[in-house]
């Protein structure tokens, strides 16, 4: 089984190899890194895509809107995955994001889970009909269990999530005035105890 560290260092490398520069290579094997280690098919996908890239033209994005749809040729993954990284902190404030004919999927998203730990925030993605959840960059939550991966997304809509509670203030304060039950009363041998007591001042 190869390690992590293999898998990260091979895919920057044969990013390289592809024609990216090494700071996208670099960013492109960190990403694949990533989905195997969800258990994702990184690699496979990866490896898909750059056979076809020296087959067929894919259509680079650089300036993303709230709004962007290729022509005829299909979104390169890797392209439009570091976009989303460079303009992250811009486009949170768009709240949705929607893109048309999107090449491998799977490689853009590992950008956005990326995304989604700069700037703190959970990301709701949906690709055609499926829905994938990415939490900061520490797991995924999707349906595509046991499902193939699609090698073109007709429509991914991205999602990005304001920040709150997953509970109600009543059972935040019935759980809080439970744990007031732990508090310890400050006594005075406590506070004779307490860092610094005790000691002489001789100013």
């Amino acid at each position: 089984m190869k390690s992590l560290s293999e898998i990260e260092t091979t895919a920057k490398r044969a990013s390289k190899a592809a024609g990216y520069s090494w700071g996208v290579s670099e960013e492109t094997g960190k990403c694949i890194r990533f989905l195997e280690l969800f258990s994702l098919p990184g690699i496979k996908h990866l490896n898909e895509y750059f056979n076809e890239k020296n087959k067929i033209e894919f259509e680079n994005l650089n300036l993303i809107n709230q709004n962007n749809s290729s022509s005829n040729k299909p979104y390169c993954p890797i392209t439009l995955g570091v976009s989303f990284l460079d303009q992250i902190n811009v486009l949170e404030n768009l709240k949705k994001i929607e893109f048309k004919n999107v090449a491998y999927p799977i490689i853009f998203i590992s950008f956005l889970s990326r995304s989604s730990e700069i700037i703190g925030k959970k990301i709701y993605v949906k690709i055609d009909e499926k829905k994938i959840f990415l939490n900061l960059n520490v797991n995924i939550i999707s349906n595509f269990i046991d499902q193939v991966y699609p090698k073109i997304a007709n429509t991914i809509e991205v999602n990005i999530l304001e920040n709150k509670d997953n509970f109600t203030d009543d059972e935040w304060n019935n759980l809080y005035k439970l744990s007031e039950e732990t508090f310890v009363e400050e006594s005075e041998s406590l506070k004779k105890g307490a860092a610094g007591a005790g000691l002489t001042d001789n100013d």
